[in-house]
């Protein structure tokens, strides 16, 4: 079975840096690694793939320390030395600035803020022209109902987003892949799992809109599939007129 399910998380995720030509020949992509299953089976993945494909490029794993009591760091360092991965660890106090009494309302926000930003230049320190990142199917459906539902806005995070000009590429070769697959591929391949000691991780609006999310799946299983299709099948002929400034 785990053979299986190998053979089905490469096949999901060539086709999605084949769809949106995410990689190509030469690249230096920094990937993010949280230290979650996401973005260690994301690193697992872009290694494996070298030995199978006629491209090269190169991987180096960024961790971005938020600064929270109990941080992983130390752990995927260790991790990382072990598999042969080159790693670069930046600590910071970002998830403390994000949680200061300046900014209760919403600490989410800033922190990953924050946190994209300074990805953005270690990414550039290190000569990468790609970032990689581990967001999955769940994770762009739910971006899309967060930016309804609190932004009013219909938009979502999407696979390849070019930035400065094209000078760096944030790609999401997990696009494709659906949250339940990813842990039954974590599982199989026995990746660390770290606590997330971010204090406001089981109660975020995002968790809101996943445990709502969850909720109508169980409905019906085609409900995740057809939301995801929708966000690629958009007939503006059938939505509302833009808002004038003055309305917005």
């Amino acid at each position: 079975m785990s053979r299986f399910r190998d053979r089905a998380m490469r096949r999901a995720v060539g086709q999605a840096i084949h769809h949106y030509d995410m990689i190509a020949d030469g690249d230096r992509i920094a990937v993010g690694l949280s230290g979650g299953k996401d973005s260690f089976t994301l690193l697992w993945v872009l290694q494996e793939r070298l030995s199978r494909i006629p491209i090269h490029y190169s991987l180096v794993a960024v961790h971005i320390d938020l600064g929270f009591e109990g941080s992983p760091a130390c752990l995927i360092e260790d991790y990382c030395k072990k598999m042969g991965y080159p790693l670069r660890v930046e600590y910071t106090d970002y998830g403390r600035q994000g949680h200061s009494e300046e900014n209760r309302e919403n600490p989410c926000f800033l922190c990953a803020r924050l946190r994209r930003k300074r990805l953005f230049e270690l990414a550039d320190q290190l000569g990468c022209n790609k970032l990689a990142l581990g967001h999955n199917m769940d994770d762009i459906i739910e971006t899309l109902f967060l930016n309804i539902c609190y932004g009013g806005q219909i938009s979502t995070m999407i696979p390849y987003q070019p930035f400065f000009k094209g000078k760096l590429a944030v790609i999401r070769p997990l696009a494709h892949v659906d949250e339940q697959a990813i842990s039954r591929f974590a599982e199989d391949h026995r990746f660390p799992e770290f606590p997330n000691p971010c204090p406001t991780a089981k109660i975020s609006k995002r968790l809101e809109i996943k445990n709502m999310l969850g909720r109508l799946y169980l409905t019906n299983n085609k409900i995740k599939g057809n939301i995801f299709r929708s966000m690629s099948h958009i007939k503006p002929d059938y939505l509302l007129k833009p808002a004038s400034r003055a309305e917005s």
